[in-house]
């Protein structure tokens, strides 16, 4: 029986920008390597969240993944088609199966715009005629607005309202795939949750694919089959929700589930975090050996000198660490029983 095609499928990306400086009279140029040889695919329907620091190379990845920005090298195939080398009018075709939903959603809404117009626009670009109005009326309700407010504009509405504007413009071409770039980070929290479920409940009435960028630990559980972490432009960990929250096994997993409030007082008030040190480094100018290794806890000297590989610890459960943590052990205990490497 053969291997069902992923939905998308990427195969050591790596994207690099030119950043230049000036020394006296010199100009000096410098690489910065924002994704670092990525693989991770996409399935039929499923979440893949997508996790890290700032300056992780996250929303980047998800950039490249709809050629907005043109990857340095690697593969991206969606549906098996390798975007990378598609001309222009090929590329635009397939991206009516492909969206995105950007983080702040009064910048991606154009203020000259009624929200009716702002969805309908990916029906004019790509030249589909038709009732535009009946559309924009039934994604509207779709998003749990009424289609009367089609003819307001973006500033009228409040910020979950118009990142639903966003939810449905998005929709509008049918897409297979969405990239939600930190979707609900500039929400209030109760705000949150409503577009949360929106999403869930649009992608099991659609059948779409999501990739959920965020830096929020507790909304990516709720809503992702599986978890990739990101760290400086490399994937740190990937494994699906329960195994990544249960047994996590890269030390930079630990330290950012620690940081994940609990909604238990008493047990928030008695729990012990693991505080990694110093800032992430530059991209510029990565760390030799593990990209991790200058603040990590329980780092040794083979982490210095030797990159270790994304690998299968466990069906599904990829992890990129030399010595992984095993299931039931704690890196507070193990940072209390050992001395951490000199990072000079």
């Amino acid at each position: 029986m053969s291997e069902v095609t992923p939905l998308l499928q990427i195969t050591d990306m790596v994207k690099s920008f030119e950043i230049k400086s000036s020394k006296g009279f010199r100009t000096i140029r410098q690489e910065l390597q924002a994704v670092a040889g990525v693989s991770l695919d996409v399935h039929g329907t499923e979440t893949v969240g997508l996790v890290g620091e700032s300056g992780s190379g996250k929303s980047t990845l998800g950039r490249c993944v709809l050629q907005l920005l043109k990857p340095t090298s690697g593969s991206v195939k969606f549906k098996g088609t390798e975007l990378t080398t598609l001309d222009r009018k090929s590329l635009r075709e397939l991206r009516r199966d492909m969206q995105i939903v950007f983080q702040d959603p009064f910048a991606s809404l154009d203020p000259r715009l009624t929200v009716g117009q702002a969805i309908a626009e990916p029906l004019v670009v790509t030249g589909i005629k038709g009732k535009h109005d009946d559309r924009v009326a039934e994604l509207l309700e779709l998003v749990g607005l009424s289609p009367e407010h089609r003819k307001r504009f973006p500033h009228e509405f409040s910020g979950g309202q118009r990142q639903r504007i966003g939810v449905a413009r998005a929709l509008c071409l049918n897409p297979d795939l969405i990239i939600l770039d930190e979707p609900v980070s500039a929400l209030d929290v109760s705000i949150q949750a409503g577009v949360v479920n929106l999403l869930q409940d649009l992608q099991q009435e659609f059948g779409i694919g999501y990739i959920f960028i965020a830096h929020d630990l507790s909304v990516v559980r709720h809503i992702s089959d599986r978890i990739a972490v990101m760290y400086l432009g490399k994937l740190m960990e990937v494994a699906d929700r329960t195994a990544l929250y249960e047994t996590p096994a890269h030390p930079y997993t630990h330290a950012l589930l620690s940081a994940v409030p609990q909604p238990d007082p008493k047990i928030e008030r008695g729990r012990e975090r693991v505080v990694l040190e110093g800032d992430l480094p530059s991209p510029a100018s990565p760390p030799t050996g593990c990209r991790f290794h200058t603040r990590c806890p329980i780092a040794q000297e083979q982490c210095k000198v030797e990159e270790p590989q994304l690998v299968e610890i466990r069906t599904g459960h990829r992890v990129a660490c030399h010595f992984p943590l095993l299931p039931g052990q704690d890196l507070l205990d193990m940072m209390r029983d050992k001395e951490p490497v000199s990072q000079t």
